[in-house]
């Protein structure tokens, strides 16, 4: 077993295993043509660590991650979600797990533009049946928590890119998930915007204790997560990252 990660002389993950992805194929059928887009990959995701995973588009990266979050469904191989087969749940049941054992971060935020800062966190709270006190109150912790107290009434229009995702960290973070999975956060931010939306993401696991898992392009803030995984042709390749959990069955 793996050592957990550390930063500095503070111990990072606990070793809790939190995912378990055992031999996951995804193929996509195209009229008469079958797209094979992951192909027999193995993982594991360990409650507090983060990781990102690499690799050129088109091989599988975003894919992997909406299997992961339950956004799609593999075409085989297993899922575990401490020890549970995620996709032996219900249709209801895999709604709870993407509403509270999860959140995303996407390059483009997907905020509603008709909506305030706060309205946009609040929203999935509302959604799980909170009253609309509850929520707002979670929703304004986490906007003061990020910087954005005094944005709260903002439209997205009226937002920064930065800000923009800022908000939409603070709405993956409502209903306190256990991970969160994050499709390439800055790819559509400049150099220093980017920076800073990088420190928000690593610094998740110490005000929060949640894993991240991270879809970039980018090296650099690849580097600066505990492990890393690159993905060539739906597999990932040989020597793909120190102390790497992945594997590829053949």
């Amino acid at each position: 077993m793996s050592s957990p990660a550390r930063e500095g002389s503070t111990l990072i993950s606990t070793g809790e295993e939190l995912f378990r992805v055992d031999d996951l194929h995804k193929r996509f059928r195209m009229g008469e043509k079958e797209i094979h887009v992951l192909k027999g990959i193995r993982l594991t995701i360990r409650k507090g660590e983060t990781l990102a995973i690499l690799g050129a588009s088109g091989v599988g990266k975003t894919t992997l991650l909406h299997i992961l979050g339950a956004l799609d469904r593999p075409t085989s191989g297993r899922v575990l979600y401490r020890g549970e087969n995620l996709f032996e749940k219900t249709e209801r049941g895999l709604a709870s797990f993407r509403s509270r054992e999860v959140g995303f971060v996407f390059q483009f935020h997907y905020l509603l533009s008709e909506f305030s800062a706060l309205e946009n966190v609040l929203l999935p709270g509302l959604i799980a049946g909170w009253s609309r006190a509850r929520a707002e109150q979670r929703a304004r912790f986490l906007l003061g928590e990020l910087g954005l107290a005094n944005r709260l009434g903002h439209r997205p229009g009226r937002l920064s890119g930065g800000e923009q995702q800022r908000v939409a960290v603070a709405r993956a973070l409502v209903m306190e998930p256990q991970v969160i999975f994050a499709d390439e956060p800055t790819g559509n931010l400049d150099t220093g915007t980017a920076a800073s939306v990088e420190d928000l993401l690593l610094g998740l696991r110490q005000s929060h204790g949640i894993s991240v898992v991270v879809v970039t392009h980018n090296p650099r803030f690849a580097r600066r997560l505990d492990r890393q995984v690159h993905m060539v042709d739906g597999r990932v390749a040989e020597g793909a990252g120190s102390d790497s959990l992945l594997s590829n069955e053949e």
